[in-house]
């Protein structure tokens, strides 16, 4: 696959990086001039995907998060990998409300929101060895050129 622009960053699974991720993901999506409602359902998404990774991925340790981004025309590609619990089952964990960790009062809505603000979301997961989440969103051209 031919890509214009790549970056990948990884950081420690501590929940104050997630906020880390939304802005560096914004700051490197922001080159393809997205709308304000565009590049918010991006930063939604990148918090929900690093949020899971950090939460269901490691439980409490701190271990290694990875996210790269390829530009490729007008689409952005954006992977969150963990290399942690891995997802038991994911159809399940796709499913509206659906949460593994009803203890921490989660809302079970983080795929959801993902899907619902991606164009699309590939979810990859092994048992004990990690997950990956690949989501792309189109950036709408100007209709007027500029």
């Amino acid at each position: 696959m031919n890509f214009e622009n790549y970056m990948k960053i990884e950081f420690l699974s501590k929940s104050q990086n997630e906020s880390f991720a939304r802005v560096a993901v914004a700051s490197f999506v922001s080159q393809l001039d997205p709308t304000i409602e565009e590049m918010a359902d991006i930063k939604t998404a990148v918090s929900e995907a690093v949020t899971n990774a950090i939460i269901h991925g490691y439980d409490k340790s701190n271990e290694k998060v990875v996210i790269e981004c390829k530009i490729i025309g007008n689409t952005i590609m954006i992977i969150i990998e963990d290399f942690g619990n891995g997802i038991d089952d994911i159809e399940l964990a796709r499913q509206p409300l659906y949460t593994s960790k009803p203890e921490l009062e989660r809302s079970g809505m983080g795929f959801t929101v993902m899907e619902t603000f991606m164009d699309e979301v590939f979810v990859e997961s092994h048992k004990g060895i990690g997950t990956k989440i690949q989501m792309t969103k189109r950036i709408k051209v100007a209709e007027n050129g500029e």
